[in-house]
């Protein structure tokens, strides 16, 4: 873990330019359990550039290292979760790694100036996922594009009964980006994630080809951010961060067979079982109070995490 002297003492003095950090609340002049990352381009109805997702990617590491943060609430700034890419910068920045074939293959990876959002909104799905601290994302709004596909690595996602969402790439000749293809089917199941990417048309979040989506769909935008941080607080206060990333990950990267998780969950379970957490969360059950849960996830004490291959290298005939 990173020395105290890396990490802000206060979020929301960071000078992010397109993302704002508050603490809960807001007042608090130090670092709270709970922290609010706000998409912060409201004129634009927060919509994504290459600076916003840099600034995403380095507030989560910041997040993953800081042991005074247990969970994480992202929402958007004024009346819209994210509209999308800013399609006014365009993409035209991009051009340059269609070279050639070894530029292509190095798309993923390489800094290309602003015009970064299909690369970098790739790696700041995986940052979210890797955090292990969770992510509630709140959709207080309009969630279109990447502004949609970004949430769905989150570990929770409640949304404004009445936003609109959708992804439409088929309307604009482009393709799912942001890790999208992996979690939307898994997420939804493949009927609906395909008739959502083939039409790229427009959702309430409360529409039953999406709603699934949502673990609650609440009436308002203010309800929907002040619900996500309850949750937020919540969990930050009662749960183990090695329980729920423990459990995240064996649900996301699970094996393929009843035998292959079998195998998983017996590691993970008698890894956990006389753990401080562990020790700590029956004798706080049998005290009749409320947990001081202190640990982490350290590949000392779980050697066998991460069990999946983690490389983002060339695949196979891509």
């Amino acid at each position: 873990m990173a020395t105290s002297s890396t990490l802000p003492e206060a979020y929301s003095s960071l000078p992010f330019k397109e993302i704002s950090i508050s603490h809960v609340p807001a007042s608090s002049p130090s670092v709270t359990k709970v922290v609010i990352l706000a998409l912060s381009r409201p004129e634009k109805y927060n919509a994504v550039t290459g600076t916003m997702l840099e600034e995403m990617e380095t507030a989560y590491e910041l997040f993953n290292k800081d042991d005074r943060v247990r969970a994480i609430v992202m929402t958007g700034a004024g009346k819209a979760f994210c509209a999308g890419a800013d399609l006014q910068i365009g993409f035209g920045g991009l051009m340059k790694s269609k070279q050639d074939e070894a530029s292509m293959n190095s798309f993923r990876d390489r800094q290309v100036s602003y015009y970064r959002i299909a690369i970098h909104g790739g790696r700041v799905a995986l940052a979210i996922a890797g955090c292990i601290k969770p992510t509630i994302v709140a959709i207080n709004g309009p969630a279109a594009g990447v502004g949609f596909t970004l949430t769905l690595p989150a570990a929770i996602r409640v949304a404004w009964a009445d936003a609109k969402v959708g992804i439409p790439f088929s309307r604009r000749g482009l393709t799912m980006e942001s890790c999208s293809a992996f979690y939307l089917p898994r997420l939804i199941g493949l009927s609906k994630a395909t008739h959502i990417a083939m039409t790229g048309a427009t959702y309430s979040a409360s529409d039953p080809l999406v709603s699934d989506l949502y673990s609650k769909l609440l009436p308002t935008p203010e309800k929907t951010v002040e619900y996500a941080v309850e949750l937020a607080a919540d969990i930050a206060e009662n749960t183990s961060l090695v329980s729920t990333k423990l459990m995240r990950d064996m649900m996301v990267y699970c094996p393929p067979t009843p035998e292959g998780a079998h195998v998983l969950d017996s590691r993970a379970f008698i890894s956990v079982v006389g753990s401080p957490d562990n020790v700590e969360g029956i004798k706080s059950f049998m005290e009749k109070r409320k947990p001081q849960f202190k640990g982490g996830i350290d590949q000392g004490d779980f050697p066998f995490w991460p069990w999946w291959n983690q490389s983002t290298e060339k695949l196979s005939k891509i």
